[in-house]
């Protein structure tokens, strides 16, 4: 057999694939074999000559998918021309603004049938975006004089996960009317902090994605 000139461009597509598969059937319903059927012609060696098992697809999958987002955190994180409570907003703006938002809410992932990459996703935000990103910047924020709170770690935690989670319509299957009740309480409960970092843009977004989703399932 020929050795694969171009491993690169077999792994994006086995990854392309298996994005586009796990958002419409869930992982636990796609099988190795239901990949493979899509590769155009790629064999099932080729697929675990690049990966041990399905569980190694589906964290390369979210690796990639948080790879982008998480290059933008650190972008932001590490500006020193912004306060503390600038950059969270400058955060919040960016990510409900990445394009690539639109092609994963038309997708619209049923994560009722996708617990492994919703797990793998909320690992992410705990593990990852949250100590590293988000916790450095309210840290910064605390130090300026733009943030106030004795609980820097927490306040971390809790902001991605109403942002990421809470308030994703994919998790909850939210009407435009959900997500906009939602995003006031979201909006209210960081006023309380001082946080006044979210606005009627942000808010017109988040209706046109959650529009979007909404008409991907019909």
């Amino acid at each position: 057999m020929a050795r694969n000139k171009h491993p690169e461009k077999t792994v994006n597509l086995i990854l392309d694939v298996a994005f586009r598969l796990f958002m419409e059937k869930g992982y636990e319903h796609t099988s190795i074999q239901d990949i493979i059927a899509h590769l155009g012609g790629l064999s099932k060696g080729a697929i675990y000559h690049h990966f041990k098992s399905k569980e190694d697809i589906l964290v390369a999958v979210t690796d990639r998918m948080t790879a982008e987002s998480n290059q933008m955190l650190a972008a932001v994180r590490d500006r020193s021309d912004l306060s503390g409570k600038e950059r969270l907003k400058t955060i919040f703006k960016e990510s409900i603004n990445r394009p690539v938002q639109n092609d994963i809410f038309t997708v619209a992932p049923d994560f009722h049938n996708n617990a492994k990459l919703l797990f793998s996703l909320l690992h992410d935000t705990m593990e990852e975006a949250a100590p590293n990103y988000i916790l450095p910047i309210i840290k910064q924020g605390i130090s300026d004089g733009s943030i106030e709170t004795e609980y820097p770690e927490q306040l971390a935690e809790l902001i991605l996960l109403t942002a990421n989670v809470w308030m994703n319509p994919m998790i909850f299957d939210s009407t435009e009317e959900e997500s906009y009740r939602k995003f006031m309480i979201f909006s209210q409960m960081l006023q309380g902090f001082g946080l006044d970092i979210v606005d009627d843009e942000m808010l017109e977004r988040l209706k046109e994605l959650t529009a979007i989703y909404q008409k991907s399932k019909r």
